[in-house]
């Protein structure tokens, strides 16, 4: 939805020419609109999506009929991918958008976390998504992560996704296929994104989950350094994926009790948390799963390792016996017993080999061959 009429008040500002004296000054950098890295934006009144030439224009109609109309919850939803500073600091301007907030949702790298920031919320998500792989490497990457920002006022929601997974498009197309869905106001859509992103959460863990039960059916199989890779590799991800769900509850938890979120609503965001705690309680025992995994992989190794060892001893201490004995009568000495006899030769073979059939039947007993 870009053209070139997307937005014609944009520039109530105009940038006028320099003087000398102004030369001098340090120069800024002018706000504008945040054009290649818009989504998608609308004007939604009763649920249904309204025309609108540009984002001005969709909030002044939207604010306009929430005067003349009575508990109306019409809105104004833009959607951004990592977009730069001058264009969100554009937003923060026809939003009232506050700077700390603006400047967390251009830089990304978040902490979960919901802030107040007057009249508006500003909430960010972290993002998972599971990568198939053909083969994995020590340099793959099972879980990707992104971030979510969300803006939300009286009458707009502002998102800022960073990351090239979980995309909100489904999100806006379930909601504009459902008037009632979207006509529970930005709040309606704050929880429609929380609950699609903890969603993809519960397919996550349970997609890891598989992967762990995988791996710790060939643990005790046949244990290799391949193996061994793996099972860490996973732990890695498990803990990058701790890291971006476990962070969330607190925040997700105290949201109903915002004012911002209307009484309707509450129940609902509850429900999303309970499913957040649901994932985190499958990610921790996952987590514990795969250091036990990992644990009982290295012990196996070990193991196998000291038997190799064992059946490498063995058969060093069974071959020790006749280079012993050929090593005694390979002596260049003229006065040596049983040297000069005609028997002396089929002695020492029979002597060498019933030396080491005891010694091989000594280590067979034991264990060790």
């Amino acid at each position: 939805m870009r053209s070139s009429t997307l937005f014609r008040r944009i520039n109530r500002h105009p940038v006028r020419p320099r003087t000398t004296l102004q030369l001098a000054e340090p120069m800024r950098e002018v706000c504008v609109p945040p054009g290649d890295s818009i989504v998608e934006y609308g004007a939604y009144v009763q649920g249904k999506k309204v025309a609108a030439s540009g984002i001005v224009e969709a909030l002044d109609l939207v604010r306009e009929h929430n005067e003349t109309s009575d508990g109306a919850k019409a809105f104004v939803w833009v959607g951004l991918h990592e977009p730069e500073a001058p264009g969100v600091e554009w937003l923060s301007e026809v939003f009232g958008l506050h700077p700390l907030a603006v400047e967390d949702a251009v830089k990304a790298h978040q902490r979960p976390k919901v802030e107040r920031f007057g009249e508006s919320l500003f909430m960010v998500l972290k993002t998972v998504s599971y990568l198939d792989h053909d083969e994995l490497t020590a340099n793959s990457e099972i879980i990707a992560t992104g971030e979510i920002m969300v803006f939300l006022g009286v009458d707009f929601v502002v998102t800022v996704r960073h990351g090239e997974h979980c995309p909100l498009t489904v999100v806006r197309e379930r909601l504009e296929d459902k008037p009632k869905l979207m006509n529970r106001g930005p709040a309606g859509v704050l929880h429609a994104i929380a609950d699609h992103v903890v969603d993809q959460y519960l397919q996550v863990a349970d997609l890891m989950q598989l992967e762990l039960e995988e791996v710790e059916a060939t643990v005790f199989a046949d244990v290799s350094s391949r193996d061994i890779n793996r099972i860490y590799q996973l732990k890695r991800e498990m803990l990058e994926m701790k890291r971006a769900v476990t962070p969330l509850l607190s925040p997700l938890s105290a949201l109903p009790q915002r004012r911002v979120i209307p009484s309707e609503m509450r129940e609902y965001f509850r429900d999303v948390g309970d499913h957040l705690s649901r994932v985190c309680e499958q990610v921790e025992s996952s987590n514990e799963l795969c250091s036990s995994i990992l644990q009982a992989a290295l012990a196996r190794s070990n193991a196998l390792a000291n038997e190799d060892m064992r059946k490498i001893s063995s058969w060093v201490a069974i071959l020790a016996v006749p280079t012993m004995i050929a090593g005694i009568y390979g002596m260049n000495f003229d006065f040596m017993p049983e040297i000069h006899q005609a028997w002396g030769y089929p002695a020492v073979l029979a002597v060498m080999v019933t030396a080491c059939v005891l010694l091989h039947r000594g280590f067979r007993r034991n264990g060790w061959l």
